[in-house]
């Protein structure tokens, strides 16, 4: 497992992301337990308290629950939830803002298309 703090972003952000991506990528199955935020903690070298926040903010996506006295686990049906999120988010984030641009520089959909295939065809 690979994960590397970004700078620009907050830490509880990134641990919120990290699981998330070890759930879309079947590594937190659904029903399965989630590290406690004292593993997190150790395994990043950060604050409980920040890993916490991360957490606390899937939980409020009802992305985990918590089981009292057991720990925190993934909710069923998530991985599709957190997959259609991030869908959207790279919608908003890469394609809006790529097709404004191409505006810009006077690109049309043709050749927007064209840029996109060939771009998918580099290694």
């Amino acid at each position: 497992m690979t994960f590397h703090m970004d700078d620009s972003r907050p830490i509880f952000m990134q641990i919120a992301e990290r699981i998330e991506n070890d759930i879309i990528e079947g590594r937190l199955p659904e029903e399965s337990q989630v590290p406690s935020t004292n593993q997190f903690a150790a395994f990043y070298q950060i604050n409980p308290a920040t890993v916490m926040k991360g957490v606390n903010l899937l939980v409020d996506q009802e992305i985990l629950y918590k089981k009292r006295g057991i720990g925190m686990f993934v909710a069923t049906g998530v991985r599709e939830k957190i997959v259609e999120k991030r869908k959207e988010q790279f919608f908003e984030q890469y394609v809006v803002t790529m097709v404004k641009e191409a505006e810009k520089l006077g690109i049309n959909e043709e050749q927007l298309t064209e840029m996109v295939k060939r771009g998918a065809k580099k290694p």
